[in-house]
C-alpha cells in the first residue's frame, strides 16, 4: 500500500538494558526494564559492538532471550546497544484503554451478568446451585416470598434466620402462592414431629398434622425476642409443574416461649387443591401477630 508522506512505523521497538561484558563469555541475557525479552529473530535486531553494527546470523545469533556472539568477548569490549525492532508486520502494542468491544468481533450480549468465553462469545455462567433472591422482613402480618421460580430449576431451598414474632408462644403458618395469591382453602395435608427440652430440663416429644387444613404449621411456640429467634429451611420440589401436586419438606429449630428451651421440628406438606404451578410461599403468625425475619435467602437447584 502506498502512502503520501512518511510511511507509518509499526512494531514494538525496544532498547535493551545495558549489558556488562564478561571476559571470555559469548552469551548474554537480554532484558528491558530488568525483564527478559525474546526478539522474533536475529533479523529483528540492531546490535552494535565496539561501535560496529553487527551482522545478524553470522556475527550473532539469538535463542529466546539469549544473544550469542560469534566469538567470546573480552575485557574492554563494549556492547554499545541492542535494539529490538519487533515484528515489522505487527501493529505494535496498543495503548492502554484503546481496544474497544467492536475490535473483538465477539458475539452475544455483553452485560454485567455475562462473560467472554475462549471462542469469543459472551455467555451467561451456568450453575446447578444459584442464589436467586435474599431479603429481610420487619414486623409484617403476612410475609410473601414470591415470583422467583423459573424453568431453569426444578428444586429450591429457602433458608430463614432470626425469625421471631411480636408476642411469645405463637406459631408460624405457611400457605402456597398461586399467581402471587396465598391459597387459604382447606386443601393442605401435612405432618410433623418434634422433640426438645425446656429450661427446666423437661423433655417434649410429639407429632401432629392435618388432612384438610387451611394452612401448614411450620413452627411451634415461637419467641418474641431476637435473642431466642428461630431458624428454618424449606425444600420446594418442582413448583412449576402443572401435572402433579407439589411437595414441600421443612425443618426448624425454635427457642420456644422465651425460656431458652430447644425444640426441633421436621415435617412435610402438600397442597391438594389443584395441580396449578406455584409462584411462592406466604407466612403468617397466629393470633394476628406480626413476624420479623432478620435474613432469608432462596436458592435454585437443578436435579
Amino acid at each position: 500500500m502506498s502512502y503520501i508522506g512518511k510511511t507509518p512505523t509499526i512494531g514494538n521497538f525496544q532498547v535493551c538494558d545495558a549489558i556488562s561484558v564478561v571476559n571470555g563469555q559469548a552469551a548474554y541475557t537480554m532484558q528491558v526494564g530488568s525483564v527478559n525479552v525474546s526478539p522474533e529473530s536475529a533479523n529483528h535486531m540492531l546490535v552494535s559492538l565496539n561501535g560496529i553494527l553487527q551482522k545478524a546470523g553470522s556475527s550473532f545469533t539469538v535463542s529466546g532471550s539469549t544473544i550469542t556472539f560469534a566469538s567470546n568477548l573480552v575485557t574492554g569490549d563494549v556492547i554499545d546497544f541492542i535494539q529490538i525492532l519487533g515484528n515489522v508486520l505487527d501493529l505494535g502494542v496498543p495503548s492502554d484503554a484503546t481496544v474497544s468491544l467492536a475490535k473483538l468481533t465477539a458475539t452475544g450480549t455483553k452485560s454485567s451478568s455475562t462473560f467472554l468465553r475462549g471462542d469469543n462469545t459472551f455467555a451467561s455462567p451456568s450453575s446447578d446451585y444459584v442464589k436467586l433472591a435474599t431479603g429481610t422482613v420487619s414486623a409484617q402480618s403476612t410475609v410473601s416470598i414470591d415470583g422467583y421460580y423459573t424453568t431453569d430449576y426444578n428444586m429450591y431451598k429457602l433458608y430463614m434466620m432470626g425469625v421471631h414474632q411480636n408476642a411469645t408462644g405463637q406459631d408460624l403458618f405457611a400457605r402456597v402462592n398461586i399467581s402471587g395469591s396465598a391459597q387459604s382453602d382447606t386443601s393442605y395435608a401435612f405432618g410433623y414431629r418434634y422433640q426438645g427440652v425446656n429450661s427446666s430440663g423437661a423433655n417434649n416429644v410429639g407429632d401432629s398434622g392435618g388432612w384438610t387444613s387451611n394452612a401448614v404449621t411450620i413452627t411451634n411456640n415461637m419467641s418474641s425476642s431476637v435473642q431466642y429467634s428461630s431458624i428454618l429451611d424449606i425444600t420446594i420440589f418442582d413448583p412449576l409443574s402443572t401435572t402433579a401436586r407439589k411437595n414441600y419438606t421443612y425443618h426448624n429449630m425454635t427457642n420456644y416461649n422465651n425460656d431458652g428451651g430447644i425444640l426441633n421440628q421436621m415435617g412435610g406438606f402438600q397442597y391438594r387443591g389443584n395441580t396449578s404451578a406455584h409462584s411462592g410461599l406466604s407466612f403468617f403468625a397466629g393470633n394476628s401477630q406480626t413476624t420479623t425475619i432478620e435474613h432469608w435467602v432462596l436458592y435454585g437447584l437443578k436435579i
